[in-house]
């Protein structure tokens, strides 16, 4: 009798320990389903206002933002789009009354980002997205990162000039006296990176824009309009953003693109998050969106060479690796930007 009574309790405590082991490998796949789940679910839930400040042309801010919301549709994202400077002057008034409204800002060049780096208004976020993208266009504290790549170079007006040029200097002839328009460095990000890097460059300097000033160069707010005037036939020749020149091209536009022989300066569109973001979850989704190969994908449909890698550039336009760059230390332009552009307007003007 006790030997049954021995061998029913090590019956009914191995049949437990069974028991606990099938519930414990069970709760260890639910625990993992709930958390896929869970993850999705979070996708999904996704919501709140999100402020998306940035310098893109209104469409492609439009677009990028439908791109965005179709993944993320409980998210409202309202945006704000002018010139770099302006939108940095935004913040900055927002900073001045204690209340940044900015959750995400993509605006043209990473000098714009070191501003706002050194002044602790950006947050530290590592994206899993950013492994696509060289280490070289990225923020080593993962601040910022490139979104695109933005050649500057020269547009053509292809119904007045018959012989296009090769070199920055058709700028300076007396051929182009009169007949060549730029964008200000005093409104657009991407003509103050290029002033900067320019004037630091051996083959150009500051006498470039003295001799550029002295052709009677019409100054203009932003690339956009400097393309239209191209464009429109009253200017032959402008100093532009490269894709605004593809774009208008494959439209129909009598305009050609040009990448001169002494190099381009190049910019990549960062963004970033600011650090008292009030939506933070989104604001990461969106800058992994951004840098994702859908959102890449859909930067080159809108006529932008994609950052990362794997992504085609769209016809017209080289790729990184194509271009001969013209750079300058990013610390360097920081520290002298504002004395840049008081220098620019002292020897060009507006």
């Amino acid at each position: 009798m006790r030997k049954w009574a021995m061998t029913f309790i090590v019956a009914v405590l191995m049949t437990i320990t069974a028991a606990c082991g099938n519930n414990s490998s069970s709760s260890a796949n639910d625990g993992g389903a709930a958390s896929d789940t869970t993850a999705e679910a979070n996708e999904a839930e996704l919501e709140g206002t999100l402020n998306f400040y940035t310098s893109q042309p209104d469409e492609d801010a439009a677009k990028l933002v439908e791109g965005f919301q179709a993944k993320y549709p409980k998210v409202k994202v309202e945006t704000f789009r002018s010139g770099t400077e302006e939108v940095i002057s935004k913040i900055k008034a927002e900073q001045l009354a204690g209340d940044i409204q900015a959750d995400v800002l993509l605006v043209a060049d990473a000098v714009t980002f070191e501003s706002l780096k050194e002044e602790d208004l950006l947050l530290s976020y590592e994206s899993p997205e950013a492994e696509g993208i060289s280490k070289d266009l990225v923020d080593p504290d993962r601040t910022y990162y490139g979104t695109k790549v933005m050649a500057t170079a020269l547009v053509v007006n292809t119904e007045n000039v018959n012989k296009m040029p090769s070199s920055w200097d058709v700028l300076t002839s007396a051929e182009s006296k009169g007949k060549v328009i730029m964008p200000s460095p005093l409104y657009s990000g991407a003509a103050a990176y290029n002033l900067g890097v320019l004037t630091r460059h051996d083959d150009f300097g500051w006498d470039f824009y003295e001799k550029i000033s002295s052709n009677e160069v019409t100054v203009t707010k932003g690339n956009g309009d400097v393309l239209k005037s191209v464009a429109g036939g009253e200017k032959d020749y402008g100093m532009v953003v490269d894709f605004v020149v593809a774009r208008a091209k494959s439209e129909g536009s009598p305009v050609e693109l040009v990448y001169p022989q002494e190099g381009v300066p190049v910019i990549t569109e960062p963004i970033g998050i600011m650090k008292d973001s009030q939506n933070e979850a989104a604001a990461k989704a969106f800058v992994d969106f951004v840098l994702s190969e859908e959102g890449q994908k859909l930067a080159a449909e809108l006529g932008y060479t994609p950052i990362r890698e794997g992504v085609e550039a769209p016809e017209g336009l080289k790729t990184i690796d194509e271009l001969k760059v013209i750079s300058a230390d990013i610390n360097e332009l920081f520290q002298s930007r504002e004395d840049d552009k008081r220098q620019f307007e002292q020897t060009v003007g507006q």
